[in-house]
């Protein structure tokens, strides 16, 4: 079938995006916009949840700093503002063939019966934007005794069982030594945000009644990582200036340390050394997910598709790939781009242009990558991040920033990606709102 052409009983071209992330939802956003609403496509979303969360704020939920509930967004209010359809369900195969998204069944998570049953989704362009998950790179003990911060229900899920350990030494005669140690197994940016964020959670329950327990005393932060330094992504002097503000604040920071066990009680390091702890949380590294690798498309040894730089799988041209799912080809030769969501909104604005140009017959053309920096947000202390030189094509070099700018800037980010899914007018209101609505709130969810 032609590029653009219909599908084959004669309808409209089929776009169907498995994904509900960062780069998926802006893409079926852009796509109803520009295709739906006009009747030049039917543009469909598939994702496994109702709501979407930006994956960046998924340490501030797991510390209780923020509520998943005050910025999630609804897929079925998004897909009926926006002209597209939305799917609920997760992807469990494909036929390339047939050009059918297979959907495994939809069961009651409370009863286990079934709200649907296994179906099928008609395609004629695909694009996957699965996003990934942790690695665990076979440590034993991490499946077993580690808490991760892949979806918003892991996050929710480790800020009650966080909760209920705070709850209980305040109500014990005396804290048990290892109920509050909390040791963090990875020192990229989602390691070093969340140490910070618990840092700044044990200081402000105090306030809220939590007097019994000393956060200097019986609250313990362990940052452990394999490289020689945190945040190995980011330039050296980033990653000094967050070891700096770790340390102190008085978090331990281990650098060159990798994990070789993680048990009931705390984790193993290569070097001999044991780390007590009562809960471990894993931010170690990422893999795709496993659907992936049976779906007879080509994937690279974390099980991400590759893609070429128009981010067409090399096996098939109708399917695409964005995000943390793809390994993309980056600026340096034989590096692929990294999974941060700047490279996943670039690429799904990217594919909002191919692929109505697409539709009207002209080949895709390759995806350029422009990196903007990185930006880390140590909770309410400070950020720390570099701004690069394309930036508004107006800087020359890496520029440095830190403090009130830097926080700024981080939280710009977000605002970024509110704009692309609501628009500057609404987005002006969500940030009026959201200011107005949390003076009114508690500063930490606590329940």
């Amino acid at each position: 079938m032609p590029e653009g052409a219909p599908d084959a009983a004669g309808g409209p071209h089929r776009i169907v995006i498995v994904g509900g992330g960062a780069g998926g939802l802006e893409l079926a956003t852009r796509l109803g916009d520009r295709l739906g609403r006009r009747d030049r496509a039917e543009v469909t979303l598939i994702d496994a949840s109702l709501t979407h969360l930006w994956k960046p704020l998924l340490h501030e939920v797991a510390a209780g700093t923020l509520d998943s509930h005050d910025d999630d967004l609804e897929f079925l209010a998004q897909a009926r503002r926006h002209r597209f359809r939305f799917r609920l369900g997760a992807m469990e195969g494909l036929d390339r063939e047939q050009r059918l998204v297979h959907l495994a069944p939809i069961r009651d998570p409370a009863g286990g019966e079934a709200i649907a049953p296994r179906r099928s989704v008609p395609y004629d362009t695909l694009v996957i934007a699965v996003g990934s998950v942790s690695n665990d790179f076979g440590v034993p003990g991490v499946k077993e005794h580690c808490r991760f911060l892949d979806s918003r229900e892991q996050a929710d899920a480790f800020q009650r069982a966080l909760l209920s350990r705070y709850l209980k030494a305040q109500m014990a005669p005396a804290p048990a030594a290892e109920a509050l140690r909390v040791a963090i197994v990875g020192g990229g940016a989602t390691g070093v945000e969340l140490a910070a964020e618990l840092h700044h959670v044990a200081r402000r329950l105090v306030a809220y009644g939590f007097d019994r327990i000393d956060p200097d005393r019986d609250v313990r932060l362990v940052l452990v990582e394999a490289a020689d330094r945190l945040l190995p992504a980011a330039p050296p002097r980033v990653s000094a200036l967050a070891a700096e503000e770790l340390e102190r604040l008085g978090i331990e920071v281990h650098v060159g340390t990798a994990v070789t066990e993680v048990t009931a009680d705390g984790l193993a390091t290569r070097e001999g050394a044991k780390v007590p702890a009562g809960v471990v949380v894993w931010a170690a590294g990422i893999r795709a997910p496993a659907l992936l690798s049976g779906l007879g498309l080509e994937t690279d040894r974390l099980g991400r598709l590759v893609v070429l730089p128009t981010l067409q799988s090399p096996s098939d041209p109708d399917v695409f790939a964005l995000g943390d799912c793809a390994a993309c080809p980056g600026p340096r030769p034989g590096r692929t781009l990294p999974p941060t969501a700047q490279a996943a909104h670039q690429q799904a604005m990217h594919l909002a242009r191919v692929l109505p140009a697409r539709l009207a017959g002209r080949a895709p053309w390759p995806f350029a990558y422009h990196d903007f920096g990185l930006m880390v947000s140590l909770s309410g202390y400070t950020a720390v991040g570099n701004l690069m030189g394309n930036l508004l094509g107006r800087l020359k070099g890496s520029v440095m920033i830190e403090g009130r700018l830097a926080r700024f800037t981080y939280r710009l980010l977000y605002r970024k990606h509110q704009r692309a899914l609501y628009g500057t007018a609404r987005t002006a209101l969500l940030v009026a709102a959201d200011w107005l609505g949390r003076r009114g709130r508690a500063r930490l969810k606590l329940h």
